[in-house]
C-alpha cells in the first residue's frame, strides 16, 4: 500500500464534468466541485491463534484415574478446539467480504429508494464497487451520468422523452429510403382514400405511386435519401465487423443466438446513429468497445421496462459518457490542448510528479513513450486491458469520479504503472512494451483502485475533466 497522498498536477484550465457536445438527447450538466474523497481501504493479514494447551500457563494436576480421564477429554476438546480453528481461519476473510457487501447493498438501496438522491453520498458508495443483481449498477450509472435526475419523482417523465426522442431519431435517420417512401405513400394513399370517400362512396382507380426524379436510386443529387443512406453502407459495414470481435468469450455479445443477434443489431442502431449525428467524429473503431459495458449493464436491469428501452438509456448514456473525451476520437484534435498527445502528455507529468524513477526508466533508459501504450487504455476507457467483469468495477469507480472521468482515468493509468514497477525497471524496451501493451491479470484490481485513488487532486484549487 502506498503510504500518503500522491499527488496530481493541476491542469490548465477547469473543464465541466461531463459537458453537453455531442447529439441531440443530451442534456447540460451542472458543475460538481464538490470533495469526494474514496473510502480507505486497508488490507491486512492476521495469525491464527493457537489454542492453549492444558498446563501451558504452569498449572498442573496430581495425577489419579479421574484426572487420567479428563486428561484424555481434554485431549479431544485439544483436537477439536485446534480442527474448528483451522476452519475458521480461512473463513473470516469471506464472512467479512459478504459482510461488506451486505452492507453496501443496504446503503445503496436505501440511498436510492430516497425521493431525493444524494448524489455526493451516491458517489461516494459507488466508488467502492457495486454489487451485482438487483438493477443497482444500472440504476447508479445512469445517475451517476446526469440521465436520471436525482429526484425521483421525475424519472418516469424523463425516461418517457429520451426514449421517445430516440425513436424519433431512429424512424427519422436509420430507416432506408424505400421505407421512407412506402411510409409516405401509405400516409397519402389513407388521405387520398378518405377524400375519395367523401366525395363517392365508390372504390375509385388504382394509382401507382409516383418516385420524383430527386428520390430515384440513380439520382446522383446530394439531397437524394438513396445518396446519403449509400454513403454510411462502409461504416455499417465496419460497425458489423466489430461487433462480431466485442467480447467472443461472452454469449451475450458473441455468437448467433436469437439473443447476441439482437443485441448486436441494437448495439449496430446506437453506434450508427451516433456516427450519422455527429459527422464531424462518425464512428471511430473501438467506439463498439466503450458501448458494450453500459448495454451490457442496462440489459440486465431487473426491471423489465428499463431492460426493454436498454438501447434508448444506452444511446443518452454512449452520448454522454463520450462527450468527456471526444477529442481524442478527432485526429485533427490531436496536437489541441484537448486532443490526445495533451491528454498523453498529462499522464506523463502525472507519473513524473508521483514516481520519478519510474519516468526517467521510462522515458529516457527504455524510451516507452505514453504513445506506445496508453492510447488505447484512455480512448477505449480500460475496457481492452482488464476482464469485463473487472471492467465494470473499474467503471464504477470512473462514473462516480466527482471530476469526471477523464481525471481518475488518468489517475488509474498512472496507478497501473506504479503497480508493476518492479517488472519496469528490470524491463528493457521490447519487454516493457510488450508488459504494457498485454497488461497482466495477476493485478488486484482492487488494490489498483486504491493507488489509484490515493493520487488525489487538490478540490479547492480546480476542477479537472476534458
Amino acid at each position: 500500500m502506498l503510504k500518503g497522498k500522491l499527488k496530481l498536477p493541476a491542469p490548465d484550465k477547469a473543464r465541466r464534468v461531463f459537458p453537453d457536445r455531442l447529439g441531440s438527447l443530451v442534456a447540460g450538466f451542472d458543475d460538481k466541485g464538490n470533495d469526494i474523497k474514496g473510502s480507505e481501504l486497508e488490507f491486512e493479514s492476521g495469525e491464527e491463534l493457537e489454542p492453549i494447551k492444558p498446563g501451558a500457563l504452569g498449572f498442573h494436576r496430581e495425577s489419579d484415574d479421574a484426572d487420567e480421564t479428563m486428561d484424555d477429554d481434554d485431549g479431544d476438546n485439544d483436537q477439536k478446539i485446534r480442527q474448528r480453528a483451522n476452519k475458521e481461519a480461512v473463513t473470516p476473510v469471506s464472512v467479512l467480504k459478504s459482510i461488506s457487501v451486505d452492507e453496501k447493498r443496504s446503503d445503496l438501496e436505501y440511498e436510492l429508494s430516497r425521493r431525493e438522491i444524494n448524489l455526493e453520498k451516491l458517489q461516494r458508495i459507488a466508488s467502492t464497487g457495486i454489487p451485482d443483481g438487483g438493477g443497482l449498477r444500472a440504476t447508479a450509472w445512469k445517475l451517476l451520468l446526469g440521465y436520471l435526475p436525482s429526484s425521483y419523482d421525475l424519472w418516469e417523465k424523463q425516461l418517457k422523452e429520451n426514449r421517445q426522442k430516440y425513436a424519433n431519431l431512429k424512424e427519422e435517420i436509420l430507416l432506408n429510403p424505400s421505407e421512407h417512401l412506402w411510409k409516405e405513400y401509405d400516409e397519402d394513399e389513407h388521405l387520398n382514400s378518405a377524400k375519395l370517400h367523401e366525395d363517392n362512396d365508390v372504390d375509385g382507380p388504382l394509382r401507382r405511386h409516383e418516385i420524383s426524379q430527386e428520390d430515384h436510386p440513380l439520382s446522383l443529387g446530394k439531397e437524394n435519401l438513396w445518396s446519403q443512406y449509400f454513403k454510411h453502407t462502409e461504416i455499417v459495414e465496419q460497425i458489423d465487423r466489430d461487433l462480431q470481435r466485442t467480447h467472443p468469450d461472452k454469449p451475450f455479445f458473441s455468437g448467433e443466438t436469437s439473443l447476441s443477434r439482437k443485441n448486436r443489431e441494437a448495439m449496430k442502431n446506437i453506434l450508427l446513429l451516433f456516427a450519422k449525428l455527429n459527422p464531424a467524429i462518425g464512428y471511430v473503431q473501438g467506439m463498439n468497445e466503450v458501448l458494450a459495458p453500459l448495454y451490457y449493464v442496462f440489459s440486465a436491469d431487473t426491471d423489465k421496462q428499463n431492460a426493454a428501452n436498454a438501447e434508448a438509456d444506452s444511446f443518452s448514456c454512449f452520448v454522454r459518457i463520450l462527450g468527456d473525451s471526444v477529442d481524442h476520437f478527432c485526429e485533427q484534435l490531436d496536437n489541441s490542448s484537448s486532443g490526445i498527445l495533451a491528454t498523453l502528455s498529462r499522464l506523463s507529468d502525472l507519473l513524473k510528479v508521483n514516481d520519478e524513477q519510474l519516468w526517467r526508466h521510462l522515458e529516457f533508459t527504455t524510451k516507452v513513450k505514453p504513445q506506445f501504450y496508453a492510447f488505447r487504455w484512455i480512448t477505449l476507457l480500460l475496457t481492452q486491458e482488464f476482464k469485463f467483469e473487472s471492467i465494470l468495477r473499474i467503471w464504477d469507480t470512473l462514473l462516480s469520479n466527482p471530476f469526471g472521468v477523464q481525471d481518475m482515468l488518468l489517475r488509474i493509468c498512472c496507478a497501473m504503472l506504479l503497480c508493476v514497477k518492479s517488472r519496469l525497471l528490470s524491463g528493457d524496451f521490447v519487454g516493457n512494451l510488450k508488459l504494457l501493451q498485454h497488461y497482466p491479470d495477476d493485478i488486484n484490481v482492487e488494490y489498483l483502485l486504491q493507488v489509484a485513488q490515493d493520487i488525489s487532486p487538490d478540490t479547492s484549487s480546480y476542477c479537472l475533466s476534458l
